[in-house]
């Protein structure tokens, strides 16, 4: 009877595992594919701020109890329902986080928009005429992105997901890819000093200087792909073909386009001045977004993907945001069809706020951030369903998670990685940052794809024609 009863316990436990193999995934590893999609410039209020549960605009009876004070008209601005496609934003380098913010009043949103350097160069910009009134305080709803309020309810929607760095967009991406933004005089990464706001900047193609006089911006300092390919991991960085999203110049809410294109290094596209990139031979693995698909249809998605856009898909203002949604749900349902699927977790996020409003006073870890409030969202057959993350994050846990599943823990920390710069901290290891693993049962089935449409009917205005 005992005999019996022992090979009942173990066939007993071992009903569970079946469905998965030799083994049930239990931790982080069962994750083989990490894929991170950038879209541009929209704060956390902005598009999550009347998500139910969420840290979200502060209201009662119905009613917002915050504004921002607008000096044309002496009025105080409280947020309200925006259903306008098109967007203006405000300026979005370091000197307007720290205004926006105002010593914690949150309130400097407006007043930051009406005194921004403009540049227009794009009429129909909704952010450039002098006399607009500027709609940093609006906010969309369920009914106008469906399906990111979808991906939320099916999936995790982090609610305490700020900016790395408090500035504009190039620092954010180079936190993302190295958690640094740094100024390099010359290739020694010892060189590279802390720089928040003005890292090594891209040459401004467009003031018609001789070839001669362009010089690219050194990036010496060590990145992730270092560690990645030193271990043998894989990798890739996707642009979409087209133009920046943003301006080079960040104070600017419109400039002109700037080319971009897997081939063209560029505030988006970093990894080409990186040197330890050209070190290791690996400039192919920055590849058109068509490559990212094709790789998803026959499941040879790399270890780790990045997803960059092009403008006109990117949801930075005056972008679409009917357009970004489009394109976002397009690159979900490629990971969703395709056979990596099973093993694979999508992070979303948008790169910095774009000078629209949010609530919530970032945290503070060290001179460099965090930056203020930016949506987050994670997708995969292991996310908790429905779950509300309020740990507090950044992009540099995306960087934590890759290093946790694919490097054994290794960090970017200059006195282990084997290449040393004078960065000021190991931000993976800040103890204010959560752990990105909590957003997963990886006990639970796998749960199928959530195929979307891609056009969704929304409550979005249509811009005027042009």
């Amino acid at each position: 009877m005992t005999r019996v009863f022992a090979v009942a316990i173990v066939l007993v436990l071992l009903v569970p595992l079946q469905q998965y193999g030799d083994a049930a995934p239990r931790d982080i590893h069962v994750i083989k594919h990490v894929i991170i999609i950038m879209q541009e410039n929209r704060s956390f209020d902005h598009y999550f701020g009347t998500y139910p549960g969420a840290d979200g605009i502060p209201v009662k009876d119905g009613k917002p109890t915050v504004c921002a004070p607008d000096p044309r008209s002496g009025q105080c601005v409280a947020p309200y329902p925006d259903h306008h496609d098109e967007n203006g934003g405000g300026p979005h380098g370091a000197a307007n986080a720290v205004a926006d913010v105002d010593g914690g009043r949150m309130d400097g949103f407006v007043r930051q928009a009406e005194a921004g350097a403009r540049g227009c160069l794009n009429p129909f910009n909704p952010a450039c005429s002098e006399s607009a009134t500027p709609d940093v305080m609006g906010y969309h709803d369920g009914t106008d992105i469906p399906n990111y309020w979808a991906y939320a309810r099916k999936f995790v929607l982090q609610d305490h997901m700020f900016e790395p760095n408090a500035s504009w967009s190039l620092p954010a991406h180079l936190f993302m890819v190295s958690e640094w933004s740094a100024r390099c005089p010359n290739h020694n990464p010892s060189s590279c000093v802390n720089a928040l706001q003005a890292p090594g900047l891209p040459p401004d193609f467009r003031a018609g200087r001789p070839a001669s006089q362009i010089r690219p911006p050194i990036y010496a300092w060590t990145d992730l792909t270092y560690l990645l390919h030193n271990n043998g991991v894989s990798w890739g960085y996707y642009i979409v073909a087209g133009t920046e999203p943003d301006c080079e110049d960040d104070a600017k809410v419109d400039c002109l386009p700037v080319r971009q294109d897997a081939k063209t290094p560029g505030i988006w596209n970093p990894l080409p001045w990186f040197d330890t990139v050209n070190a290791d031979h690996e400039r192919d693995n920055i590849q058109p977004i068509g490559t990212f698909l094709k790789a998803a249809k026959s499941g040879t998605l790399p270890a780790v993907s990045w997803v960059t856009p092009s403008g006109d898909v990117s949801e930075h203002p005056p972008a679409l945001v009917s357009t970004g949604q489009t394109y976002v749900t397009m690159l979900v349902n490629a990971v969703m069809r395709s056979p990596n699927w099973a093993d694979s977790a999508i992070f979303l996020a948008w790169d910095d706020w774009g000078g629209f409003y949010d609530h919530v006073v970032p945290t503070r870890v060290d001179q460099n951030g965090y930056g203020l409030r930016v949506p987050g969202l994670v997708i995969s057959p292991y996310a908790r369903p429905g779950f509300i993350d309020k740990q507090v994050l950044s992009f540099d846990a995306y960087v934590k998670f890759v290093e946790d599943d694919f490097l054994a823990g290794q960090r970017l920390a200059p006195r282990t990685d084997g290449r040393p710069d004078p960065r000021p901290d190991v931000r993976e290891n800040m103890p204010q940052l959560g752990d990105l693993a909590r957003d997963f049962d990886f006990a639970q089935p796998p749960r199928p794809p959530l195929i979307l449409p891609v056009k969704p009917p929304t409550q979005l205005i249509a811009p005027a024609k042009r």
